[in-house]
């Protein structure tokens, strides 16, 4: 933090108090998330859940370009000014201030690796099963049917799949709670652009990056014009091997709104399901890559001459693959208007079934990683899971 505050501070002479409340803040609101603080009893209320990260920010100074600077990388989670709680921004702000790190080759390692681990208890892994149908027999779930109609029975079922989709397979649930989650509102979508670059033509940079194009962005970005389209982005690059001097690729995220592909929502294509969604579709991809890329090149000037391949993925593809409504990044709006609406418990109303994944808890890797420590408390007991997390992470003596 103090390393955080040093790098600021020549940009923002006279702002060392704010900042400085800033990372207290932080640090005081991660300290209160048992699963993010693996030390933490959890003894937070409501209030904390209901501070909004604008109105906080306003707080601490009127420097509009200090309030961009904070909340510049709200692509994390798709920040809306009026709604997103300040937890929400804390913790996902935090985990890169104390350390970020990337995955040299990509992180499909990470993917390789846990499969691995799996395998060494027995575990059974299935690719391209749709699961259709919820199973139950006298009151009780006991299996779940897929798209070739298979039949899977077990004693406990966990389910990461969309809320609103894992309650219309089940159709079980009492109204009260349907009609609650019928309520929430689905994140924004996104349009990527992945480069693919000549061998040593682009040089890599070992960040990442937030691009607005004005202080106002970082709020308003989704709400773009098509005249205005694309207002902020984040990029990041790849390498190929450890040391390397030039980027092997570049990812590009922007806001798209799932409206702008309204007219293919009836079209599915992936690898295991492929299908054309017509000559339109790939007109629109190739108009927005280029109006993206032209964005992109006055910030990374000769990016182009560079670029070997191009790849995009529209809110379809997010969609398809990852089966969120409307294709959204990071599963529901959490608004601190109305904090314990988007508050679900992993625990669900049926005994032997249980919630995960970030439509249940916090936005993108670190949500999923929460939330399913979250589940598995659930099942296991926290006083267990997190003692035994404990004692397995600390350093050898």
């Amino acid at each position: 933090y103090d390393n955080f505050i040093t790098r600021l501070l020549p940009y923002f002479s006279g702002e060392e108090e704010a900042l400085r409340k800033y990372c207290t803040r932080l640090k005081e609101v991660c300290g209160l998330f048992p699963l993010y603080n693996l030390e933490a009893e959890g003894q937070y209320d409501t209030d904390i859940l209901a501070v909004n990260t604008r109105q906080y920010l306003d707080s601490l100074t009127g420097n509009e370009k200090l309030k961009a600077v904070l909340a510049g990388s709200s692509y994390l989670y798709g920040g809306i000014a009026e709604k997103t709680p300040f937890y929400v921004h804390a913790l996902s702000v935090n985990s890169y201030i104390e350390s970020a790190w990337r995955v040299v080759r990509g992180g499909s390692q990470i993917t390789r690796q846990i499969v691995k681990e799996l395998k060494k208890y027995d575990v059974t892994l299935l690719k391209h099963r749709e699961v259709t149908e919820f199973i139950f027999r006298e009151g009780e779930m006991t299996g779940v049917k897929t798209r070739p109609g298979e039949e899977f029975t077990g004693k406990l079922f966990i389910s990461n799949v969309d809320l609103k989709a894992t309650l219309a397979l089940a159709g079980r649930f009492r109204k009260s709670f349907t009609n609650r989650i019928g309520l929430l509102e689905p994140v924004v979508a996104a349009f990527s652009l992945h480069l693919v670059f000549r061998p040593g033509c682009f040089k890599y940079e070992n960040r990442n990056f937030y691009h607005l194009r004005d202080e106002a962005s970082v709020w308003s970005a989704q709400f773009y014009t098509d005249a205005t389209w694309p207002q902020s982005y984040m990029a990041s690059m790849g390498l190929k091997n450890p040391g390397d001097e030039y980027a092997e690729s570049m990812s590009f995220m922007t806001y798209m709104r799932f409206d702008d592909v309204k007219q293919w929502e009836d079209t599915v294509n992936t690898v295991a399901d492929k299908a054309d969604r017509g000559p339109g579709n790939e007109a629109f991809k190739q108009e927005r890559a280029e109006r993206f890329l032209k964005e992109i090149e006055k910030k990374f000037p000769g990016i182009r001459d560079c670029i070997e391949a191009v790849y995009t993925s529209t809110p379809l593809s997010y969609r398809d693959y990852i089966g969120g409504e409307k294709g959204n990044m990071y599963g529901y709006v959490k608004d601190s208007n109305r904090s314990m609406l988007t508050f679900i418990s992993p625990k669900s109303q049926l005994k032997n079934l249980y919630f995960t994944g970030q439509t249940v808890n916090m936005h993108g890797i670190l949500g999923v990683t929460i939330g399913a420590v979250a589940t598995c408390s659930e099942i296991l007991g926290k006083k267990y899971l997190l003692d035994k997390i404990n004692r397995e992470t600390e350093p050898a003596t």
